[in-house]
């Protein structure tokens, strides 16, 4: 019975590297780089939303916050003694629930005394968007950035 014994345990011994005692690691590793400067989805206005394509849901965006914005702006009379032919900077923000707010509007020194209202009327043309779904990164609604061009031609 002795002898059994010493035999069972060393073959239970040198058996042990068989069984693994280690939990082993079975999951999926996730992609923890994450790119900021880019977005799985723009955002979009609800015309825009049924494009399926990136690029055209893209340049549906981008053409008609240009057509909103350049409208409500017409509606305003802006005059001058000069003859201006310039583009001014907008920068747009787009927040996780898709209201939109003026950052910063980056012009020059002769439209900045020229038109010192010019701000003011950008913040109520912004107010009059419609309604914008965020873009999205991940599936998660995510703050973005927008430039928006604005070209000011003046003649007197």
């Amino acid at each position: 019975m002795r002898n059994f014994f010493v035999i069972f345990l060393i073959v239970f011994c040198s058996a042990c590297n068989k069984f693994s005692f280690t939990k082993k690691e079975n999951f999926q590793q996730l992609d923890t780089i994450v790119d900021f400067t880019s977005v799985d989805t723009f955002p979009s206005f609800t015309v825009c939303d049924s494009l399926i394509d990136k690029n055209k849901k893209y340049n549906c965006f981008r053409n008609t916050i240009h057509q909103k914005i350049g409208k409500e702006l017409l509606t305003y009379s802006l005059s001058t003694k000069d003859t201006i032919n310039e583009t001014i900077f907008v920068d747009l923000i787009i927040d996780t629930k898709g209201k939109v707010h003026l950052e910063q509007l980056n012009s020059s020194e002769k439209i900045k005394t020229e038109f010192p209202e010019l701000d003011s009327l950008l913040k109520l043309s912004v107010a009059k968007l419609p309604k914008i779904y965020p873009a999205i990164k991940r599936g998660i609604p995510v703050t973005s950035k927008y430039q928006l061009p604005i070209k000011i031609k003046l003649e007197n």
